[in-house]
């Protein structure tokens, strides 16, 4: 059985949208437990009128809602202990739920899910992943917006954060990684993201197959499993790309409609577009997990419907499943032991006993 916990009021609808989402998944997992999160007087309403999701869902009333215009640091000191985003987080820490669905205000929910939470051993910073459709099926890009900038040190262990959601979600061994960069060649690019190159290779870990640097068209072709970057040239690709797909998806249905013989030519190929139109959909893959904290986050889109909201929970039920939160530490675990400078006092125990 899965338990997730729900902070209900997040996102542009709250409720409206939460709930109906949510009784999408029931319909399709039926595994799933909801610990829902909320203020009663917006939520009973909605959740009253879906029987088969309250069959399945414990509600808690709670006094505070974050609003998406908070700043972080005021939704973490106005909210801690009262809010319905505190404690679905907190859910998680308790063993309660065993991973967090949001659509709430992104830096808020980071800089609760961090205090809450805490982050991994040897990890300053945690990552947004995001799945990232390709040609060649699915990628991970991380980070899409939780840090702006980052060292060397930083994008190394975001590699090694997304190699380990790849090795969960796409069931590979070994993921192909790539650091984005202005270039292929070793000489482009900024200091950071050489240095964090030469730190892969000289690891040269079981856990992934770092494949050296990426460029922005990459991503699309599926070049990699894993793509990694800071947050301020991560969220810009997500949402240029995500840009991209409604501006084709509008060009495509102005084209259709734009005379007689184009409507009957959509006719004979209704099949065809509706094809693309579900591979172009960017409610499918909503959903950033929460990477290199002490147990699982999930960010939903604010302004994602129904649908959009049920497949980033579906995300989190996909990352309980397979783990992630274990083969995290346990690949963090052995980069950082092969950082560490050999044990002198140890050597030099070794040539006494040789001599």
């Amino acid at each position: 059985m899965i338990r997730i916990s729900i902070d209900a009021m997040g996102g542009d609808h709250g409720p409206r949208v939460t709930l109906p989402g949510l009784l999408k998944v029931v319909e399709r997992r039926p595994d799933v437990r909801f610990v829902i999160y909320g203020r009663d007087d917006a939520v009973l309403p909605v959740l009253d009128k879906l029987p088969k999701l309250r069959a399945v869902g414990e509600f808690h009333h709670c006094e505070v809602s974050v609003r998406m215009d908070d700043k972080p640091s005021q939704a973490l000191r106005q909210g801690r202990w009262k809010s319905s985003m505190w404690k679905a987080i907190e859910a998680v820490k308790s063993g309660e739920a065993d991973v967090c669905i949001s659509a709430g205000n992104t830096g808020a929910l980071m800089a609760m899910s961090k205090f809450c939470l805490r982050t991994m051993a040897d990890i300053e910073r945690p990552a947004i992943a995001a799945i990232w459709p390709t040609i060649r099926g699915e990628s991970i890009v991380l980070d899409v917006g939780a840090t702006i900038g980052g060292d060397a040190q930083q994008l190394a262990d975001f590699a090694i954060l997304g190699a380990a959601m790849a090795n969960a979600l796409f069931d590979v061994a070994r993921p192909s990684v790539g650091l984005l960069n202005v270039g292929v060649e070793e000489i482009k690019g900024q200091e950071e993201v050489k240095e964090a190159g030469r730190m892969l290779r000289d690891a040269n870990l079981d856990s992934m197959d770092y494949r050296g640097f990426v460029e922005g068209d990459d991503i699309g072709k599926g070049t990699v499993d894993v793509v990694v970057t800071e947050g301020f040239s991560g969220n810009i690709a997500l949402k240029v790309a995500e840009g991209t797909a409604r501006q084709i998806a509008e060009y495509l249905r102005e084209a259709m409609n734009r005379t007689f013989m184009a409507r009957i030519g959509y006719l004979f190929a209704k099949g065809a577009f509706e094809r693309l139109r579900e591979r172009m959909d960017v409610r499918k893959i909503n959903g950033g997990v929460f990477l290199g904290l002490n147990g699982l986050v999930v960010k939903s889109h604010g302004s994602a419907d129904d649908e959009g909201f049920a497949a980033a929970v579906e995300l989190g039920y996909e990352m309980v499943r397979s783990r992630l939160v274990d083969k995290t530490r346990a690949s963090l675990d052995l980069y950082h032991a092969r950082q560490q400078p050999p044990d002198t006092n140890s050597a030099l125990d070794d040539a006494a006993l040789n001599e």
